[in-house]
């Protein structure tokens, strides 16, 4: 307990799946948590239920201006910001071939441009005062290609590609400003499962509906754990890196 005592922290993407998972566990561990979120009523929720360590704040990531509004508005009443977890993402099926304009810019304003607000101001302000931890969620699929999801595998390339722009400027600029990026496997989450569904529909395959998913899959404290550990004073020596959750899936031939 107390691994991030005193510290303030943002999580996007906080009103379910992995960012829920985090805020409940940054509060266990003593953070103050700010959870945003589009969905209003399950983050409301979910803040209510950690009580007076966290708050919600509507926030879609999309929109540089949203940002620069809640990151001041944090330190104006906090003092400061020590940690950012950009969790916010989407997914739609498609492939190279299959893929819309609409979802492909969908997917890339959601993933890759809210990473890069989310990563630009917070280093504005974490600069002065004292440093911080970026943790940016990107994915297996930024490693190992899947082809039923080419423009999500496009965004978290991009936010990889992004965490190690990031880590250089920080550290050359002596900020004391850590930014490393987590590459999950599949994790049981409400996204991965309804991606899974529609799949199934897609293939023609209903009976794969009732059937539990194909592969095993991992819990979103599984992510939560790394994402504790890598906003922690205990990681300060880790900076630029791109850590795989994955149980070995990205290593192991014959994966998607």
């Amino acid at each position: 307990m107390g691994r991030l005592a005193g510290k303030v922290a943002i999580i996007t993407g906080a009103a379910k799946g992995l960012g829920e998972a985090d805020a409940r566990m940054f509060v266990r561990e003593g953070a103050r948590v700010i959870l945003t979120d589009v969905d209003r009523e399950n983050g409301e929720r979910v803040a209510a239920e950690l009580g007076e360590m966290a708050e919600f704040r509507y926030l879609d990531v999309r929109h540089d201006a949203e940002w620069k509004v809640l990151v001041d508005d944090v330190v104006a009443r906090h003092g400061k910001l020590d940690i950012l977890v950009n969790n916010a993402g989407v997914v739609e099926l498609g492939d190279i071939e299959t893929q819309t304009e609409k979802d492909y810019r969908f997917i890339m304003a959601v993933s890759a441009d809210g990473t890069w607000f989310g990563c630009q101001h917070a280093v504005r302000v974490m600069k002065e005062t004292g440093g911080g931890s970026i943790i940016n969620m990107a994915s297996i699929a930024s490693v190992q290609g899947e082809s039923a999801v080419a423009a999500y595998c496009a965004a978290k390339g991009a936010v990889e590609g992004l965490t190690r722009a990031v880590a250089v400027h920080c550290a050359k600029q002596g900020y004391s400003i850590r930014c490393n990026s987590i590459h999950p496997a599949g994790i049981l989450t409400p996204m991965v499962m309804e991606v899974g569904r529609q799949a199934a529909l897609m293939r023609g395959a209903e009976e794969a509906l009732n059937s539990g998913p194909l592969v095993k899959l991992g819990e979103p404290d599984d992510i939560a754990y790394t994402v504790v550990f890598l906003a922690s004073d205990e990681s300060k020596f880790i900076n630029g890196a791109a850590i795989r959750v994955d149980d070995a899936r990205s290593v192991i031939a014959g994966n998607p």
